[in-house]
């Protein structure tokens, strides 16, 4: 006869970009006494915050289950988590619309029967633990190498009491005997492969019933190729804690090329003044308000009046803002005399940075977006398709463009800690580096607005973490 058992599981998932690098953790809790009897954690490369969610609950109830091999279905397990989405799925309320979001419902439907396991929502303050566990499987996965339940502090931001909305079944002598038990089993079974049929599981998607969304294409850790195992162990009691971390990204998003931050607002521990890049668009020029393609590969334009007086109003908005400490330009004629007009008046000398330049458009070079159709319209419709392609002639594909804007931002953001820095540029670079920021896909580039003269900005924080403040701003041109 099986003896009853009960456990509460509590997991939770984040991903740093929605999609982006993205992490679960899961912790299995004695219900009697609050002790962690097994946590669990995983990297698993580019994925929405739904995935990882999911991805935990599925670890969370592998464990428990696991924990008590013999209970069978004298096993209850309650699962706490502060998905919304996940509990009402799992609980039957909401219908699951999304196909990334059904498979994975489906797997971790099938690890234990539906009537032993109950689930309930809580706040995101009362799921730290697992809340942990999931950034430090993302910080692990930023590092190239897998978790360590032996290195983990996630357990020191545990509460010290839990309460669960379930009683425990049986004695809680005879559950913590189980528990012991369980975790030797654990012990020595640590970096055994996953139970047979729980992977390969969806590594991307978006969130349930949303739009479609392109995955960041940040590269996931580096290693062996094929699913991971997954990583159960004994809850381990380190001497020291780390601080805690927002599981999704906040306040901004991994930078592509500068690894995956590793810390949010909130808890966060004091990181230092951010180097701060205020982007500002350089002015008109004759080939402004007619809308033609004016890149690096063509004719080098200067300001014309109108644009003139748009550098001189962004200089005087700057002086009597009195925040800007260096000056940056793209080495192009419109942005070097737009930002001339800034330093004049700022007292301060400008440093050219290649990266900076407009993208070279090739044979579209001074056409109107009518003309271009006209005359290469298939390179026209592959450009807007894909961030690969490159315009008639030898141009710039989006996504060259967007390898040195990154590599540009890197070089300021190196330089300039903690700075703020005036960065005079183009359409195509701010639109990039806000793209970035933000981990939104390259087709966001087609969805923002940038005025001539136009302000947006973005602050790098020493975590890697990145913070759209503004975008499009023009009330200094009114």
């Amino acid at each position: 006869m099986s003896v009853a058992r009960s456990v509460v599981v509590e997991a939770d998932g984040g991903s740093r970009g929605n999609p982006g690098p993205a992490g679960y953790g899961a912790v299995v809790i004695d219900p009697a006494t609050g002790e962690t009897l097994a946590e669990a954690a995983e990297y698993i490369g580019v994925a929405t915050n739904n995935v990882a969610e999911y991805r935990g609950l599925i670890a969370g109830l592998t464990a428990a289950k696991a924990l008590f091999p013999d209970a069978g279905d004298a096993l209850r397990v309650h699962v706490r988590m502060d998905s919304k989405l996940v509990v009402e799925q799992m609980s039957g309320r909401w219908k699951i619309k999304h196909p990334d979001m059904k498979p994975l419902a489906a797997r971790a439907a099938a690890i234990l029967p539906p009537s032993r396991v109950t689930y309930e929502w809580i706040p995101r303050a009362q799921n730290k633990h697992a809340d942990r566990l999931a950034n430090e499987a993302m910080d692990a996965g930023r590092d190239g190498r897998r978790w360590e339940a032996s290195a983990s502090t996630a357990a020191l931001d545990a509460p010290t009491a839990r309460t669960a909305s379930i009683p425990p079944s049986g004695p809680p002598g005879d559950q913590a005997a189980g528990a012991a038990k369980a975790r030797a089993v654990l012990a020595a079974a640590r970096g055994a492969a996953a139970p047979e049929g729980l992977f390969p599981l969806p590594e991307a998607g978006e969130p349930d019933g949303a739009a479609p969304v392109a995955p960041s294409p940040v590269p996931p850790a580096s290693g062996p190729a094929g699913p991971a195992p997954l990583p159960l162990a004994p809850a381990s009691r380190p001497d020291q804690a780390v601080s805690g971390q927002d599981p999704q990204g906040r306040p901004g998003a991994p930078l592509e090329t500068a690894g995956t931050p590793q810390t949010g607002w909130g808890s966060a521990p004091d990181l230092g003044a951010p180097a701060t890049l205020v982007l500002l668009r350089h002015g008109e020029t004759a080939l402004t308000p007619q809308k033609r393609f004016s890149g690096s590969g063509g004719t080098d334009p200067e300001l014309s009046a109108t644009g003139r007086g748009q550098a001189e109003r962004a200089a005087e908005h700057f002086a009597a803002l009195g925040a800007v400490q260096e000056i940056v330009s793209s080495p192009l004629r419109r942005c070097r005399e737009t930002a001339a007009a800034v330093a004049a008046r700022l007292g301060l000398d400008v440093r050219v940075d290649e990266g900076l330049r407009e993208t070279d458009f090739g044979a579209w070079e001074g056409l109107t977006f009518t003309e271009v159709r006209e005359r290469y319209g298939d390179d026209l419709t592959a450009w807007l398709a894909s961030p690969e392609a490159a315009p008639t002639g030898g141009g710039e594909s989006f996504a060259e463009v967007a390898e040195r804007v990154a590599a540009a931002r890197d070089r300021i953001v190196a330089r300039y800690a903690g700075r703020t820095v005036l960065t005079v540029t183009h359409v195509t670079p701010i639109k990039t580096l806000v793209r970035l920021a933000l981990g939104a896909p390259p087709e966001a580039l087609f969805r923002m607005e940038l005025s001539a003269a136009s302000i947006s900005t973005v602050a790098y924080y020493g975590d890697g973490n990145a913070s759209v403040r503004l975008l499009n701003d023009t009330s200094h041109l009114r």
